[in-house]
C-alpha cells in the first residue's frame, strides 16, 4: 500500500493524529462524582419529594429532550464548532409538527425533520464551504427559524393542537416500563451517537477535525464534509426533540425552547467537552445533562425560589465546573 493510500484509507486515529478525547480521564472524573453527591444530598434534604419515581422520572422526562439536542451539540463541538440555532430549531419543529398533524402523524413527523435538516445543511455548507464563521452562521440561523416559527404561528396567535387520538400524541405520552417514550428515544440516540463517535470512521474525524484541522486535511480526512455533516445532525436532533415537545403536549408554540442552546452548551461543557474542540465524550454529556435537570429539580423543590434563581445557580456552577476543568488539563500530561 503506497503513503498516499494509506493517507486517503486510514481513520485519523491510526495515522496518529492526537485523539485527546481517549486520553484525558482526570478531567472528566469531577463530574459523576458531583452527581452523585448531589443526588444523595437531595435525597437526604428533601426526601421522598425528590427521590420518588415520579419526580425522577419527571427529571427524566425533562432531560430526555435536552439529552437530544445535547447529543447533537457534543459532535458540533468536538469538531471546533457551535451550533446556536437548535432552540429555535426545537420550536419550529414543535410548531410544524402540530401544524403537520392535520394531515397526520407521518407528515407531523417528516415536515418538521426535513426542514430541520434543510436548516443543518445550509449551516454546514456555510461553514464548511463557504468558510463563515460557525457563531455567525447559526446566530443568523437562531433569527431565522425562530422568526419562521412565529410566522407559521401568525406570530404566536395560532396554537395548533394535535389531536389525542392521533398515532404521534400516543407515541409522545406512552411509558415504557415506568419511563416516557421521550427518555427511551433519547438514549436510543444516546447509544447510536456512542457508537458513531467511538466505532466508525466518521466519528474518529470528528475528533481529528476538532483536534487539529490542518493535520486532518494532511492526513486525508474529509473535512468539510465532516464539518457539514456535524451541524445537520446537530439540526436533525433538535427536530427531533421537537416532534416529541409537541407530541408530549398536543400542541406547537413559537416561543418554547428558549435559551436550550446555551443549556446544551452548557451540558456538553460541564460534561467535560472542550469548547475548542477534539476533546470530549457523549457520556460526559449526559453526565452534564442530569447535573443540569437535577440542580433545576433541587431549586424547585425549595419553593421559594423563582425561575431565574436556576440560571443564576447554573452559570455559577459552569464556570465552577470550567476552573476546575482548566486546573486539571494544564496538570495533565502532554
Amino acid at each position: 500500500m503506497t503513503t498516499a493510500e494509506n493517507a486517503v484509507g486510514t481513520p485519523p486515529r491510526r495515522l496518529g493524529l492526537s485523539l485527546r478525547g481517549r486520553r484525558w480521564p482526570a478531567e472528566r472524573a469531577g463530574a459523576p462524582i458531583v452527581l452523585a453527591l448531589v443526588l444523595v444530598g437531595g435525597a437526604v434534604a428533601f426526601g421522598d419529594s425528590f427521590a420518588s419515581a415520579q419526580n425522577l422520572g419527571n427529571i427524566a422526562l425533562d432531560g430526555s429532550y435536552l439529552l437530544l439536542i445535547a447529543i447533537g451539540m457534543t459532535f458540533v463541538i468536538l469538531s471546533g464548532g457551535i451550533d446556536l440555532s437548535v432552540g429555535s430549531l426545537l420550536a419550529l419543529s414543535g410548531v410544524l409538527t402540530a401544524y403537520g398533524a392535520r394531515w397526520g402523524s407521518v407528515p407531523a413527523i417528516v415536515l418538521p425533520l426535513l426542514v430541520c435538516a434543510v436548516f443543518g445543511l445550509v449551516n454546514g455548507l456555510l461553514i464548511a464551504r463557504a468558510r463563515i464563521a460557525p457563531f455567525i452562521v447559526t446566530l443568523a440561523a437562531l433569527l431565522f427559524a425562530r422568526g419562521l416559527a412565529f410566522a407559521v404561528a401568525d406570530e404566536g396567535n395560532t396554537v395548533f393542537i394535535i389531536p389525542a387520538d392521533l398515532t404521534l400524541t400516543r407515541l409522545g405520552q406512552a411509558r415504557w416500563l415506568g419511563l416516557h417514550a421521550p427518555v427511551w428515544l433519547a438514549l436510543l440516540a444516546f447509544a447510536v451517537g456512542v457508537v458513531v463517535l467511538n466505532r466508525t470512521r466518521f466519528g474518529q474525524s470528528v475528533f481529528a477535525v476538532g483536534d487539529n484541522q490542518e493535520a486532518a486535511e494532511l492526513m486525508g480526512a474529509p473535512v468539510a464534509r465532516v464539518r457539514l455533516l456535524v451541524y445537520v445532525i446537530s439540526a436533525v436532533l433538535a427536530g427531533v426533540a421537537g416532534v416529541l415537545v409537541a407530541a408530549q403536549t398536543q400542541s406547537g408554540l413559537p416561543t418554547i425552547g428558549e435559551g436550550r442552546e446555551l443549556e446544551a452548551i452548557a451540558a456538553v461543557v460541564i460534561g467535560g467537552t472542550l469548547l475548542s474542540g477534539g476533546a470530549g465524550s457523549l457520556s460526559g454529556t449526559l453526565v452534564g445533562v442530569l447535573l443540569l435537570k437535577v440542580i433545576q429539580n433541587l431549586i424547585n423543590q425549595v419553593g421559594t425560589l423563582t425561575s431565574y434563581y436556576q440560571q443564576v445557580v447554573s452559570g455559577t456552577f459552569l464556570i465552577v465546573v470550567v476552573l476546575v476543568q482548566s486546573r486539571l488539563a494544564r496538570r495533565r500530561p502532554r
